[in-house]
């Protein structure tokens, strides 16, 4: 079976990577890719506008569609899909709780199949499940998470900051607060999680979570130096949902099996 892919955002730093890794899969074809600027040929199809995007989507008909844009455009590309019966992976990040009602409200009434996540490296997955066993064992030390992303990322702190967050609160006993940076007078409170972004240059992707405890210190740290592991991750997260059962999963979800 050949696998029918569409891609939003097409033309930019992350589609290109993505549309280059799905033209080197045998099992798989772009039908459909969009962007804000049409007329680029990739592969054997032209790109085309994303205002066009639920026509295309009637007469191309693709068995998934790949989104890594912004939040409020990725909300109207996944509202299209679900009404065109096309599953989605969405890597975007920085969606609102309304965007996220949204979307689950739109897949769930169009019965597609559907995994958003804020990071497709199988990495970070190992990375997450590192947090949740140290946080397990060592759920009295005082926990920072630090983040790193180039200078044009445009929120903070990053989706994967805010997911190691949950997997460690996940662990606790007790629910902590997370404390966005710091400062003036700000001293650590007990039962917070400190959440600090940093942004320059050209950084790819840096996460580090510090358990710090008495006359001791833990960091787990996970590097991203190239977007191709997210590329490789999401084209591999395509091909696995088209065989699921409709609903919303995770990478978490994708990882287990």
């Amino acid at each position: 079976m050949v696998i029918k892919v569409a891609i939003t955002g097409i033309n930019g730093r992350m589609g290109t990577m993505i549309s280059d890794t799905v033209l080197a899969q045998p099992d798989m074809e772009i039908v459909a890719g969009f962007d804000l600027v049409a007329g680029k040929k990739v592969g054997k199809i032209a790109v085309s506008s994303v205002s066009d995007i639920d026509a295309v989507l009637k007469a191309a008909k693709p068995d998934v569609l790949i989104d890594f844009t912004v939040a409020s455009a990725a909300v109207n590309n996944v509202k299209a899909s679900a009404a065109n019966g096309v599953n989605v992976v969405v890597g975007t990040t920085g969606f609102d709780e309304a965007q996220k009602a949204e979307m689950t409200k739109a897949i769930e009434a169009g019965k597609i199949r559907a995994i958003i996540s804020p990071n497709y490296s199988f990495g970070v997955q190992v990375f997450l499940k590192l947090l949740r066993e140290a946080a397990k064992n060592l759920g009295d030390s005082d926990i920072e998470i630090i983040e790193a992303h180039h200078n044009k990322k445009k929120d903070a702190p990053s989706g994967t900051a805010l997911k190691a967050a949950d997997v460690i609160s996940s662990a606790l006993a007790e629910k902590p607060k997370y404390v966005y940076g710091r400062e003036g007078v700000a001293p650590r409170t007990p039962g917070e999680i400190g959440i600090h972004a940093v942004r320059g240059g050209d950084i790819v992707g840096d996460h580090t979570a510090l358990f710090a405890c008495d006359g001791e210190r833990i960091e787990i740290r996970h590097q991203l130096h190239s977007r191709q592991a997210l590329a490789s991750g999401a084209v591999k997260a395509a091909r696995w949902i088209v065989s699921r059962a409709p609903g919303i999963y995770s990478m978490d979800d994708m990882f287990k099996e």
